[in-house]
Order: C-alpha cells, then structure tokens, then sequence
C-alpha cells in the first residue's frame, strides 16, 4: 500500500504563455507539489479535462493568446468545474482582481510574484481550503466501529484514485449473512460486540496490508486495499475476532469483490459491483461453504442479460411471450392412476434468447416488483384454459396457480381471483392456489386471514413446497389449507427404510390424522412412485408422469 504522503501526492497546473514565468513558479512550488503546464487557454482545458479531479489548483494566467484565462475561468464555470479545481489567478492588471473572483478563482497573485514563501503559503491555504470543504461534513467515524462513515469513506477513496491512477486497488463488501437473527437471539448489547469484532478483524488485516474501511450501514462493510490474490485473509481474521463471541457454524460471512484493472469505473461503480457479487451468494452462504464472491466478465455479462430481461419484460406480457404450461397430477390412491387436476407453470420464449429459465426470470421479477403482474397475467391465462377445456372436452380439469408472498399482500388479491373466475364462468373449486410454506411461517397471521377467505368462497388452497423451509410439524393443525405438497427436495433422497422415507411417512402420517391429501412433487423413477404409493400417498406430481406442457400436449391426458 501507499504511503501517507504518495497517497496525498497533489498536482498542480501552471498556465502561462511565458516560459521564464512557468519556471519561477514550477521552482517555487515543485518540492512541495507535482508540477504539470499549460502555454494558453486552450491547452489548459485539454490538460483539465484529462487531469480532473486530480488536479489539486490550477495557477491562471488571464493574458493569453488564443483563449485568455477569463474564458478558462468561464468554461470551468459552465461545466461546472470550478466547484471541483480551485483556481488561483495571476495577473499583472489589479483591476482584473473582481472580475475574476466573481468568475470564481479561489485567489489571486500579483505580478511581479512576492517572495516565493508567501506564493508557497498562499498556494498551500487554497488547496486545504478547498479539500477541507469537500469532506469536512463527513470526517466523524462511525460511533459504533470507529470506521470511515459511508460518505468519507468515499470521498477518501476518490482522493487515492486521483493521486494514484495507475494503481489496481480492490473494492471489497463485507457482510453478515442473516445478523438481524443474532439480534433476535442474543440482543442488540450482543450484535453491536459482533459489529464491533468485525471491525477490529478488518483493521488487523489493513494494517498489514494497508487500505481504508468504513461501515456501509448496519452489518454491512467496504474496504478499499491494495489488489491482491488471496481474500480468504479477511476471512481468516474475522473468523478469529468473532470466534470468542461465536461458535464456528454461527459465524456465516460472505465477501463480494470488484478489482478494476483495467480502471475504467468509478468508486461508486466499484461497489455498487462487489456489492452485487456479495449479495450473488446470500443464498448460498451456509449451505456449501461459499464465502467469497469475486465480480468478473460473467457476472458483468449476467447483469447485462438481467437488465435485457427487464427492459422487455412488458413487451414479452403485451405479445404473450410467457407461455401457460401445464404439469398434470394423478390421484394414486385407486388401482391406476387418475388425472384429477393440473398445476400451471410459466415459461418464457424469448425472440432473442429463446427458453430463458424460471429459476432466472421468476427470482429477478420478485426484486424488482414484476412479479405481481406476471402472476396475474398466468391467473388470467390459466382461468381461460379451464373455460377451454370445458367447453371443448365436457369436462372441468381442476388448475392450480401459484400465489407468492407479495401476490397476498395486494390489498385487491381476493377480489382479483373472485373477478376471473366470474369472467370465465368458473366455481371455485376448479381453480386451486398453491402458496409457499415459507409465506405462512415469515407472515403467519395475515396469511391465515387471506387463506381463510379464499376457501369461505369455495378455493382449494394448497401449501407448497412443504420441507423446504423452517415449519414444525406441528404447525399444520393450526394451518388452514386442504392440501399439502411435499416438496421434491424432500423425497430426493428416499430409499426403502432410510431416514429419509422414514421422514416422508411421518408426515403422511400426520397428514391422515388431520384429513389433509398430500401432494409429493418432484416424482421421477418408478421406484419413487411406488414407494410413495405404499406409503400412502395420495397425489403424485412429476417427470414419471410428464414434465410441464403445452395446452394442446395437456389434452392427450384428458
């Protein structure tokens, strides 16, 4: 890392068409500051404009040929430089003096110059002045850690890459996964001493390494260092400052990082990079192990695929882009099996990237608020297929849709069900919803109201991907539902006699005691099938019998 003083290394433009003139002052002033120059106006703006922000002054002559330092001054006020570079005028002509602070040149040195350590003195006042100003506002550490606060921290960043632009520094995002349950478990007394551990672990790392920290905001660290190879150093010492306060399996990290070699980003851009890479592995952190993220080409390249996918997401719902497919489920508990219903499931056809996965899609609209209206837009749909089919077959084929978590808190939810099921001259009982087991656990009450009004007007509610979250066994009495779909995470694994198949009949077991049918998704081999047939399963639901399909392909069932 740098030293003190390479890191506040400062450069000052010296701009006047006479040589002897550039010397003297490049004399005074090279000891103490980088020198660079500038013969006119015009070459001054070239040099500003390529320097920037790492241009601490600007010495300014006003008499110039070409373009004279009052229109240096005028177009930095027009681009709004002037606030960024302060600028010291140098001029001969007194009368000059007004009109060029109303330009706003920080201060002015008459020629024939004064002795070199007044200049030297006067040049060393303008630019405190002006970085003081910058960053004062912000200069109080944060009172928990004692690191940088978000604001200083960056600006501190700003200043290394503007007095260091050939160095490769690393952008790095530290943070907790899940602090806010340490909180809940141990108290707030208890979470600051972790925050507090974390602090103490990055600084044992900088001051071997060198670099800066602050705290983003609650759990959440950046840390701006040299480049190097080998991030598993904060790991390390994080793990061993929180390990007197925490057990190994509790201490859950994860370390997004964006190293801009080819220094093409800003500081903001750099973490707004290696917090995305961060957050890439929130889900993963504590399952396999991963805890270092590192944005690269990839990720980049994913970004960009997301933002394409968000940016056509109205036009792929305006042309129907999103197909409705349907996965038929078989009531097992006679001698064949029987269709008895269908669960709908999106899919989306893209002109350009052709099948884009839901695992990808579905996810990405969740964070960015789509997700209710590509919901809908499958209700809409699937509620239109049950009129078809029962129109064209005599039948009805009960569908279930998914409903998500920010589908139920819709204030109009209910009556947007109750609106397309009139429209398509449906009951209630032909159209089921399916909504997530970890809904009812995050938001218990308000789910309860909501379910128990769907099925006051006659809809099946199933709760879905049971096994898959936090619920107790226990639970399900309490649970308003009239179906419960294992998830297939859940029979993955099962053999005959093993622990878990032992697991599966457990739950069917209770599921019997409470009256409720139980849906096992996921189903694949026919020893699956069989096994869960034995166990007394009711519904089967998967690749044993098809995968999800088109309408038309759904009709051979029928």
């Amino acid at each position: 890392m740098a030293t003190q003083n390479e890191l506040f290394e400062q450069t000052v433009l010296i701009v006047d068409d006479e040589d002897i003139n550039r010397k003297m002052m490049a004399n005074i002033l090279a000891y103490e500051y980088k020198i660079i120059y500038a013969s006119d106006g015009k070459e001054a703006m070239e040099k500003i404009h390529k320097y920037g922000h790492r241009l601490s002054l600007v010495l300014l002559d006003l008499f110039m040929p070409n373009m004279s330092g009052f229109d240096v001054l005028r177009q930095m006020n027009k681009e709004r430089l002037i606030a960024e570079i302060p600028v010291i005028v140098l001029t001969s002509d007194k009368t000059s003096e007004i009109e060029s602070l109303h330009l706003g040149a920080a201060d002015f040195l008459t020629k024939p110059y004064d002795l070199p350590e007044v200049i030297l003195a006067r040049v060393r006042h303008s630019i405190e002045l002006f970085e003081n100003a910058k960053i004062i506002h912000a200069t109080k550490p944060d009172k928990l850690t004692g690191l940088y606060t978000p604001k200083f921290f960056l600006e501190f960043a700003s200043q290394i890459d503007s007095r260091y632009p050939e160095k490769t520094m690393d952008a790095i995002v530290i943070n907790f996964t899940r602090f806010h349950l340490l909180n809940q478990l141990y108290g707030q007394s208890f979470g600051d001493k972790v925050l507090v551990a974390m602090a103490d672990g990055i600084r044992n790392v900088l001051q071997k390494n060198g670099g800066i920290a602050g705290r983003k905001d609650s759990d959440t660290f950046y840390v701006y260092t040299s480049h190097t190879d080998d991030y598993s150093i904060f790991v390390d010492a994080l793990k061993a400052a929180l390990s007197p306060l925490l057990k190994g399996s509790e201490i859950r990290l994860r370390l997004g990082v964006f190293s801009d070699t080819a220094h093409s980003h800003t500081v903001n851009e750099r973490f707004d990079n290696a917090l995305q890479a961060c957050n890439s592995i929130r889900n993963k952190a504590g399952k396999n192990g991963e805890e270092i993220c590192i944005y690269d080409n990839e990720m980049l390249e994913n970004e960009k695929f997301q933002a394409h996918l968000l940016h056509d997401f109205e036009t792929a719902i305006e042309q129907k882009q999103f197909k409705v497919n349907y996965q038929p489920k078989f009531n097992i508990t006679g001698e064949k099996p029987v269709l008895c219903s269908a669960e709908a499931l999106i899919r989306w056809i893209h002109p350009e990237f052709g099948f884009v996965r839901p695992d990808i899609f579905i996810p990405l609209f969740e964070e960015h608020g789509l997700i209710t209206m590509l919901d809908r837009y499958v209700w809409e749909e699937s509620a239109k297929q049950i009129k078809l089919w029962k129109e064209k077959f005599g039948v009805t084929i009960p569908v279930s849709v998914n409903v998500s978590r920010v589908d139920i808190a819709a204030p109009d939810m209910t009556d947007f069900v109750k609106k397309i099921v009139s429209e398509n001259g449906l009951s209630p009982q032909d159209y089921m919803l399916e909504i997530t087991e970890s809904a009812y656990t995050e938001d218990s009450k308000h789910i309860i109201e909501i379910v128990e009004n769907l099925r006051a007007l006659g809809h099946k509610v199933e709760m879905d991907d049971f096994g898959s979250g936090y619920s107790s066994l226990n639970m399900l009495a309490s649970m308003p539902i009239d179906a419960l779909k294992l998830d297939k995470a859940f029979i993955r694994n099962i053999k005959p006699g093993n622990k878990d198949m032992k697991l599966v009949e457990l739950v069917l077991e209770i599921a019997r005691n409470l009256g409720v049918p139980v849906v096992a998704e996921g189903v694949e081999t026919e020893e699956e099938y069989k096994m869960l047939k034995a166990a007394g399963c009711d519904i089967i639901q998967g690749y044993y019998f098809s995968k999800p399909i088109p309408p038309e392909e759904m009709e051979k069932f029928i």
